[in-house]
């Protein structure tokens, strides 16, 4: 009999049990599908993390996978059976968003009176006076004011509109995927509608209330929306924190299972291992092999075959399956997914393996009754693409405010140098190949030759065509080539005599790339991105090298963390195109980060 039979798991408990029970851990098998130089964790990684229980038959009991971390049930005592560890309780998700709502309407009350406070006190107010605005008696106070009747009625139905806003947002939804930027901006949005719908009631149809003739302080509502934004921000984020926490720890999860096996399977448990906001719990993996034993999973991960789908949903009240074998028997697929739906509410999705010509970021789509998938998104859309922007400016501005004597005695030195301009303009190509002058500081002589250059970067690029590879995680420490290659840095033309003193200084520290911060602040180019290429390099680029220009160059970027000028050419391009297809605030903070130490240890020559 199978060791992951039906039969088995009706004999499954849901009473916790003490976690220091005796185990016998052995390994799982040594089989592995995936290259050896893949990132994601591999079924045998999973295998042999996995604890295995020996039971009297010496069978393998069923796992159950916490937020894709494998937790052993504990081996009862002869006779009374075994069964999977128990699932936490669920949070009283009703109570809670309930209780959610009573907040946020408190803070549109409070957030209006303390507006209204603060619009008439005399300015600027002292930290005392903005902590006795801010008690509640001070607010209750407010109520009771003749000045503040006008606003009374307003003030009243602001929670409607917020709460709406909010619930259209997801705002409410406390299971399930959630994303801190979409949260963010879904509150700015909402709490601007309010505000917006506010001051359309106050302004245009203040005849449906009962001071027709009053004039509002079109600054009571600004205020208001200023507090509100803030508070709302805060209270969203602390729940959101809360959440990952209980989900670290087991709690407010999808049970979920993986029908398949291979590496679409094997994708599915390393996101939900490394990413808790998803809140899914990976109860297990069912097999779809025709053969019973004939199974490429460890057994470790398995508690079923396809056929047992509507038992296993039963039992574990499992609430999501995904599908991840494309080869699966269409009927076989139907008849199980009408079985389950009988006796459950399950979400059925499927994962599409096409996962050898798909970027990573893709986008689902509808037309009619047609599913489709859009291939190559532009890496930076919707909110992201402001919220870059916004950090590009906040450290161009700081860079060159704090760095303005730095930049005032580089321009002296250069001019004591040498003859010539202080800045180098050059022609780059930036985002979708338009063309824009990059500023430098001159490190070479005014009459310098460019052919020396343009002739060994074409060498280069056209020496490291191939097919485009695999994009890999990125390895953040030096990257190096071997040693008879080391003599030639990217871009650098060896021993070149066309370099001034000063020069040579300015490129080992990378002094001369600070007046780039001029091209952010006028939106040519990132301060992290790909490097920004010479026209004559674009000529030699193969088609998947082209990605690169799909987002604005930067000032540094993970090449310059990887290596630098000893990277290849393939190889710096492959980490653009991490970069681009992984982009995320958070990276882009830790590749400035990790830019500093770099340039302090002046790596570049």
């Amino acid at each position: 009999m199978d060791s992951c039979s039906p039969i088995q798991i009706e004999h499954a408990r849901w009473d916790d049990e003490d976690a220091s029970a005796s185990t016998c851990i052995s390994r799982g098998s040594t089989w592995s599908r995936r290259s050896s130089n893949s990132t994601a964790p591999s079924w045998r990684a999973w295998a042999d993390e996995a604890p295995r229980i020996c039971a009297p038959d010496d069978r393998l009991n069923i796992i159950t996978l916490v937020a894709g971390v494998a937790h052993a049930p504990q081996a009862r005592s002869k006779g009374r059976g075994t069964g999977p560890r128990a699932i936490p309780r669920a949070f009283p998700l009703t109570v809670i968003q309930g209780l959610l709502g009573l907040v946020d309407a408190a803070l549109a009350w409070g957030t209006f009176l303390l507006a209204y406070r603060l619009r008439y006190i005399p300015w600027p107010p002292t930290a005392g006076d903005l902590l006795a605005l801010a008690h509640p008696r001070e607010l209750v106070r407010t109520l009771a004011l003749e000045a503040f009747r006008p606003y009374l009625e307003i003030c009243l139905i602001t929670p409607l509109p917020l709460f709406l806003w909010l619930r259209s947002a997801r705002l409410y939804a406390l299971k399930g995927a959630f994303s801190w930027v979409e949260d963010a901006f879904g509150v700015l949005r909402a709490t601007t509608m309010t505000s917006f719908v506010l001051i359309v009631l106050a302004f245009m149809y203040r005849g449906i209330f009962e001071f027709r003739e009053f004039s509002y302080s079109r600054g009571i509502f600004l205020l208001h929306w200023g507090l509100l934004t803030l508070v709302v921000l805060g209270v969203r984020a602390f729940v959101r924190r809360a959440q990952v926490l209980a989900r670290r720890r087991g709690y407010n999860l999808i049970p979920a299972v993986i029908v398949g096996e291979g590496d679409l399977a094997e994708l599915c448990l390393s996101e939900m291992r490394a990413k808790p906001q998803l809140g899914y719990r990976i109860v297990g993996v069912l097999s779809t092999s025709p053969v019973p034993g004939k199974t490429s999973s460890p057994p470790s991960l398995r508690i079923g075959r396809v056929e047992d789908l509507p038992e296993i949903v039963r039992q574990f009240r499992i609430e999501q399956v995904f599908i991840t074998d494309p080869a699966l028997n269409p009927d076989l697929l139907f008849e199980t997914i009408l079985r389950c739906w009988r006796t459950s509410r399950v979400a059925f999705s499927v994962v599409p393996n096409l996962l050898s010509c798909l970027p990573s970021k893709t986008e689902l789509d509808q037309i009619g009754v047609l599913p489709m998938i859009k291939l190559f998104q532009e890496p930076l859309r919707g909110p992201n693409r402001y919220l870059k922007r916004a950090f590009d400016v906040t450290i161009a501005l700081l860079a060159l405010i704090l760095l303005g004597p730095l930049l005032l005695l580089i321009a002296v030195l250069i001019k004591l140098d040498s003859r010539g301009p202080i800045l180098f303009r050059q022609e780059r190509v930036g985002m979708d190949g338009r063309l824009f002058t990059l500023y430098k500081f001159r490190t070479m002589r005014a009459d310098a030759d460019e052919q020396p250059h343009r002739a060994m970067m074409t060498q280069l690029i056209r020496g490291s065509l191939r097919v485009a590879p695999a994009i890999n995680a990125p390895r953040l420490e030096n990257e190096r080539q071997p040693d008879d290659a080391r003599r030639v840095l990217y871009g650098k033309v060896p021993n070149d005599r066309r370099i001034t003193r000063i020069g040579r200084w300015l490129r080992r520290w990378s002094l001369d790339e600070l007046p780039q911060f001029l091209n952010v602040l006028k939106g040519e180019m990132s301060v992290v991105g790909p490097r920004p290429p010479i026209p004559y390099e674009v000529e030699h680029y193969s088609s998947w090298h082209r990605k690169r220009l799909e987002v604005k160059p930067g000032i540094t970027g993970l090449w310059q963390v990887s290596g630098r000028n000893r990277l290849p050419f393939e190889r710096m391009v492959e980490l653009d195109l991490y970069y681009i297809e992984h982009w995320s605030l958070w990276l882009d903070v830790k590749i400035l980060l990790l830019t500093l130490p770099a340039i302090f240890r002046g790596e570049t020559e």
